[in-house]
């Protein structure tokens, strides 16, 4: 996906290296895994005019918000920014256990747990060119569809991970229909074989949720395809 024509190019997606923006818990936690990697400190990013970050970046960096919090990333030649906002979402946000230090897996494995880093999280990122897209993250229903991405930022496309576990076909198009209202939608994260030759499946869940879809086109999330979206969320190639 990205922001069509109109914006600043890239949009920070081509960058070498990532700033890390998310809560403070999995921010830190995801920047130490970074530094083992790399076998240095991942350093808090550089900034210009007091809030801006500037892509590309010289190496991963963290970029740490609180839920609600907002970064603006800018290609160094440009003045227009990127914002990139941590929004709620309602699911399960404990870090997989394998990926803990040896020392505290052998701690939580006999209860069978793990540990919490913050809440869990969506974001809405807005582009240069004025699109706006909700990214729900994983989640099921929640008020803040409403609220935050309809009410507030006025999300004209809607990326939707589509789990399983945690929305039904028509609690889905319940989110698309009455809660957020994007003018295009991306479903993705389906976990199920929802398509066959670039073609939904007329049996997949993915299917039964498009078809509750009213005034508006799903698109799903296809391998090598890029899709360009318009300052109104009105998908103009790759579609």
């Amino acid at each position: 996906m990205s922001a069509a024509p109109n914006s600043t190019t890239a949009e920070i997606a081509a960058a070498k290296h990532a700033a890390i923006i998310m809560v403070v818990p999995l921010a830190n936690f995801i920047g130490r895994k970074v530094a083992t990697i790399v076998g240095k400190p991942t350093a808090a990013c550089p900034q210009t005019g007091g809030t801006d970050l500037v892509a590309p970046f010289a190496a991963s960096c963290l970029a740490t918000v609180q839920t609600g919090g907002t970064r603006a990333v800018k290609a160094s030649a440009t003045a227009k920014t990127v914002e990139i906002t941590v929004v709620p979402a309602a699911h399960d946000s404990t870090v997989p256990i394998a990926l803990l230090g040896e020392t505290e897996r052998k701690n939580l494995e006999p209860d069978g747990i793990s540990l919490t880093l913050g809440p869990p999280s969506g974001y809405v990122i807005r582009f240069t060119n004025g699109l706006t897209v909700y990214l729900t993250g994983d989640t099921g229903l929640h008020a803040e569809m409403r609220t935050v991405a309809h009410d507030f930022y006025k999300a004209n496309l809607m990326e939707l991970n589509f789990g399983q576990s945690a929305l039904t076909p028509e609690a889905a198009a319940y989110a698309v229909n009455t809660l957020v209202q994007p003018a295009s939608v991306i479903v993705s994260h389906v976990n199920e074989a929802a398509t066959s030759n670039g073609k939904i499946r007329s049996t997949s869940r993915t299917a039964a949720f498009m078809a509750r879809v009213k005034g508006r086109r799903v698109y799903p999330a296809l391998s090598g395809t890029t899709m360009e979206f318009d300052a109104t969320g009105k998908c103009v190639a790759g579609c």
